[in-house]
C-alpha cells in the first residue's frame, strides 16, 4: 500500500466567488486504521456548490461546522474500503460518504455513510449524480412539491447544472412545457439540445423581457436553485396557483454581504401561490423508489445523466470554481481512481 496520498486543502477563505488560489494540494502520510476505523480509497469526489457556505469563517451551523484553513475540503465522495477495523464495514465495500477532497480517508464512520446499493446496473458515478442527492433533489422537489401538470409552464434556474438538468427533464416527462435559465447564449442552446428544454433564458440579457416572451401566461412552477434577485423577477411573473420550489441558493453562497430578500412576496397572496423549501435527506427511506423510477426513465431514453468530469485531486479546486463560473453542464465530478 502507498505510504502517502494527496489532498486538496482550503488554503484561504474565498472572498466572493472561489478562485483556484483558495485551494492547495498537499501530500500526507497514509495511516492504517485503528480499532473502530476504516480506510477508504476515494474513487470520485462530488463537487457541490452548497459546500461553499461552510468555507466562510463563522459559518458553523446545525448541519455542518465551518471548514478549517489548511485542512482537506469537506465534500461528498464515493470510495472503496481498502482496510477496516470497523465491525460495520469490510474490505471491498463501496461507500458514499461525507468526507473530503482527498485520495484516501481514514475515518471512524460516524458521519454520513451509505453503502452503495448493488441492485442498480449503472456506472458508479451515477450514485453521485442521477442516483445521488442531486437526482433525489430534482425528483422529490418536482414530484412532491412542484407537482407539474401537462401543459403547465415550468421554469428552472441553473437549468444546466446537476439538479436543474434533471429537474427540467422530470417536468418534461410529466408533460409540462419547460423553460431553463442559464448564463450565455451557448449554454441556452446546450440545454435545449441536451435536456429538451422548450425555451431558454440568458441571465446575462434582459431577464424581465425574456420571461415575458417565454412565459406569456405566467410561470406555473419555478424550481429555484439560485435565489437572490432572480427570485424577485420570477415572482413578478407567476401564474395563479403557482408553486415555487426552493432547492438551492447559488447566488447567496459567495455573497460578501447578505442579499436583500424579495420585496414582492405579496404576489404569493394575490396569485394564491405557494413557496416551499425542502431537505432531500429527510426522504432517505424513499430513495429506492426514486432511483428505480429515474433509472427506468433513463433506460427508456427519456432522462439523460450528464456529467462534467475532471481527472485527479489536483483539479478539484478548479472544478469547484467552474461551478460558480457556469462552465459545467450536468453533475460536476472529479475522478481519482478506477
Amino acid at each position: 500500500m502507498k505510504q502517502t496520498y494527496r489532498a486538496t486543502v482550503l488554503a484561504a477563505r474565498p472572498r466572493g466567488i472561489p478562485v483556484p488560489s483558495d485551494f492547495a494540494v498537499v501530500e500526507r502520510p497514509l495511516v492504517l486504521p485503528g480499532p473502530g476505523q476504516v480506510l477508504i480509497q476515494n474513487l470520485f469526489v462530488s463537487l457541490d456548490a452548497g459546500f461553499r457556505h461552510w468555507m466562510d469563517e463563522g459559518s458553523s451551523d446545525h448541519i455542518l461546522p465551518e471548514m478549517p484553513i489548511g485542512e482537506p475540503v469537506m465534500g461528498l465522495t464515493l470510495g472503496r474500503v481498502v482496510a477496516s477495523k470497523h465491525p460495520g464495514f469490510a474490505e471491498g465495500d463501496l461507500l458514499m460518504a461525507r468526507l473530503a477532497w482527498e485520495e484516501y480517508s481514514l475515518t471512524d464512520a460516524t458521519d454520513f455513510f451509505v453503502k452503495v446499493p448493488d441492485e442498480y446496473d449503472c456506472p458508479l458515478s451515477y450514485h453521485l449524480g442521477i442516483l445521488g442527492d442531486t437526482g433525489m433533489s430534482a425528483y422529490f422537489g418536482m414530484t412532491d412539491i412542484a407537482l407539474p401538470q401537462a401543459g403547465e409552464t415550468v421554469l428552472v434556474s441553473a437549468a444546466g447544472g446537476a439538479v436543474g438538468s434533471i429537474a427540467g427533464q422530470v417536468a418534461k416527462i410529466y408533460g409540462a412545457r419547460t423553460v431553463g435559465i442559464v448564463s450565455g447564449a451557448a449554454k441556452c442552446q446546450q440545454i435545449i439540445e441536451q435536456f429538451g428544454y422548450d425555451a431558454a433564458i440568458d441571465r446575462t440579457g434582459d431577464v424581465p423581457q425574456q420571461l415575458a416572451a417565454t412565459c406569456p401566461d405566467g410561470v406555473d412552477v419555478y424550481f429555484d436553485n439560485v435565489s437572490g434577485p432572480l427570485l424577485e423577477l420570477v415572482l413578478n411573473n407567476i401564474a395563479v396557483g403557482a408553486r415555487i420550489v426552493l432547492c438551492g441558493a447559488v447566488a447567496t453562497y459567495s455573497a460578501s454581504t447578505p442579499l436583500p430578500g424579495p420585496s414582492n412576496l405579496f404576489n404569493l397572496v394575490t396569485n394564491q401561490a405557494s413557496m416551499e423549501g425542502f431537505m432531500t435527506h429527510l426522504q432517505h427511506d424513499r430513495y429506492p423508489e426514486a432511483r428505480t423510477q429515474l433509472l427506468a426513465w433513463a433506460a427508456e431514453g427519456r432522462l439523460r445523466n450528464a456529467e462534467y468530469l475532471m481527472e485527479g485531486i489536483e483539479n478539484a479546486g478548479l472544478a469547484f470554481c467552474h461551478l460558480f463560473e457556469g462552465r459545467n453542464l450536468g453533475k460536476t465530478i472529479v475522478r481519482l481512481a478506477e
